[in-house]
């Protein structure tokens, strides 16, 4: 996949920068995303209109060379690190291989992410590298608008969670009510935690990776990142939310579906209606042109003209709708841009989740979530997974 750094390239020059300048590891996104290499250890990207990657070792550099798509690939030892070391000692002599660093492409100033090594800041600026913070993120707005490719992955990611929300949904239909109106699966009471087990084995199964899930029932589904833990209950909803990354291409994916065994009282049967036709609310707001307020607002009207609180209405609620309508996807299962109160413009290319739900202990909670692509013309759901409370 090869990214429009063309806004990158503005960034650059309106800034009045030499170059954008990266130190961590790949699991922060916006470095995997410029160098296009995965490694568990920090290095260093410079990107000035071209890809140069630095790292401390040799354990990365040839695989850096096959893998990466940067224009060069070097290490420290290429800016005599040894000698640096002998006359500055060791800590002081990073900051000169980086300097030196620089200054072979001619950098003599840099911009930062949000979220830069005070060190390695302090160390450029101490060897006369004038580093300007780039508060808004650039790179990671520019993430936001996803390639083909990107999408593409995506979708892998989600076929991959629609597998695994099966076999949890395949757990649930399995199961009887016991006496005391808990859930058994042979012989066995069916908790949150070994239907995680079946959602993440089957997600390794389909080359994907998630450390957590959220299979929350009764009460704990009552707040919107509970984990869920403990024996499941006939009769009460169970929010089911899976949230993968595919392992080779780093993407994510995130759906939720909420199910209940036996009767829904009506007050989950209310809640769960009303939150499907909020659903379609926002997909009906959901188009290139639209803000990620507009989106929000259309599940508020919903939820409110049915008198149900929201953080709209009460920014003070516990109750009722209490987060936003979405977010997007993509390295990051939670990026730009935002469905919410600031929400800005949404374009084609932006891969965003729509989420509404209803939450309340006396009740538990209710919550649909869909991932879809923002098209020329409108949007494109990438789920494929039918929506039904009872199983």
């Amino acid at each position: 996949m090869e990214p429009d750094l063309s806004a990158l390239d503005a960034y650059l020059d309106d800034a009045g920068v030499d170059g954008y300048l990266l130190d961590a590891d790949s699991e922060v996104s916006d470095q995997y995303y410029l160098s296009g290499f995965d490694a568990p250890d920090p290095f260093v990207t410079l990107y000035d209109g071209e890809t140069h990657l630095l790292f401390p070792r040799s354990l990365e550099f040839g695989r850096a060379k096959r893998e990466s798509r940067a224009d060069t690939v070097e290490r420290y030892v290429d800016f005599d690190h040894q000698g640096k070391v002998e006359e500055y000692g060791p800590e002081e002599a990073v900051s000169h291989v980086l300097a030196d660093f620089l200054g072979a492409y001619g950098v003599e100033s840099v911009a930062v992410p949000p979220r830069f090594p005070l060190r390695t800041a302090d160390g450029l600026r101490a060897r006369g590298v004038d580093v300007t913070a780039d508060t808004d993120g650039v790179v990671t707005e520019i993430r936001a608008t996803k390639t083909e490719a990107e999408i593409d992955h995506v979708r892998t990611a989600q076929r991959a969670n629609e597998a695994s929300m099966a076999a949890a949904e395949s757990l649930l239909e399995a199961a009887t009510i016991a006496d005391d109106d808990t859930l058994e699966l042979d012989g066995e009471t069916l908790t949150s935690e070994r239907v995680k087990e079946e959602i993440e084995v089957t997600l390794l199964r389909h080359g994907c990776s998630l450390d957590e899930t959220i299979v929350a029932c009764g009460a704990d589904a009552a707040d919107p990142h509970d984990r869920g833990s403990g024996p499941l209950a006939a009769h009460e909803p169970i929010i089911v939310d899976i949230f993968p990354q595919d392992k080779a291409t780093k993407y994510h994916a995130d759906m939720t579906r909420t199910f209940l065994k036996g009767e829904p009282s009506d007050a989950v049967r209310e809640w769960y209606d009303l939150t499907e036709r909020a659903m379609d609310a926002a997909f009906e707001a959901l188009e290139p042109g639209a803000t990620g307020a507009d989106v929000h607002d259309a599940v508020c009207d919903v939820y409110e003209d049915a008198g149900e609180p929201t953080l709209r209405g009460d920014e003070r609620t516990e109750t009722g709708f209490i987060h936003s309508t979405g977010h997007g996807v993509g390295l990051d299962v939670h990026e730009l841009p935002r469905l919410s109160p600031t929400g800005g413009e949404l374009e084609p290319g932006h891969v965003v989740t729509i989420e509404p739900g209803l939450y309340d202990p006396d009740v538990g909670g209710v919550r649909i979530e869909d991932i879809a692509v923002v098209t020329p013309d409108g949007y494109e759901n990438l789920t494929d997974y039918e929506i039904e409370l009872v199983v």
